[in-house]
């Protein structure tokens, strides 16, 4: 099987011609820099912390019963 042994570079540089290809530089720019802010975010929300460093509390704790 030629999976089992990985990636190697000339496999790694086809692909990322064909993405050029199909998508051009200016939108996959685009979709790396999206793709960064929603990795961010995702980390943010597992730490519980904002972009300014404050907690953020969980939203059942603002309501008052």
């Amino acid at each position: 099987m030629p999976f089992a042994r990985g990636f190697g570079i000339p496999e790694l540089l086809i692909i990322l011609v064909i993405l050029v290809l199909l998508f051009g530089p200016g939108r996959i720019g685009k979709v790396a820099g999206e793709l960064g802010k929603g990795i961010r975010n995702f980390r943010e929300g597992l730490s519980g912390k904002s972009e300014d460093g404050d907690a953020v509390p969980p939203k059942d704790q603002d309501k008052k019963i």
